[in-house]
């Protein structure tokens, strides 16, 4: 594959990212799936978090960052979040899946310990475009 122009990836995380206006992000415990399209198993789904009406942001260097995100007053379990996915409204179809931690990662928390019951609030989210291979 060609490399793509930062033109083209950002047109492209647009068009990702629009698909996550009014979805839900979901945080999980567990081994991540090899990518998006493998389903879950043996996850523990401990949050989900609602997201704006306009989710994220025009990217810039293939680079889209979320605008705010409703926190989850209640979440769902106690463990340790490792990844999420967003979906579209609905919550059935897949918009992407990341990593999740405290710094440097795709979807940063405060902490990636989760309480049931407990506050999860989001730090920072992005989605990059790839540059091509």
């Amino acid at each position: 594959m060609a490399f793509i122009p930062s033109a083209q990836r950002n047109r492209a995380a647009d068009a990702v990212c629009v698909r996550a206006n009014n979805g839900v992000l979901n945080i999980y415990s567990g081994t991540a799936p090899v990518d998006a399209d493998t389903a879950l198993s043996g996850n523990t789904l401990l949050a989900g978090l609602t997201m704006a009406a306009t989710a994220f942001g025009a990217a810039s260097a293939g680079v889209a960052t979320a605008g705010t995100i409703t926190a989850d007053s209640s979440a769902d379990a106690t463990g340790t979040a490792s990844f999420f996915r967003i979906f579209e409204t609905g919550g059935t179809v897949v918009v992407c899946q990341g990593t999740v931690g405290t710094s440097g990662a795709e979807l940063n928390l405060s902490s990636t310990s989760i309480v049931a019951g407990g506050t999860v609030s989001v730090t920072a989210l992005t989605y990059t475009q790839a540059k091509g291979t």
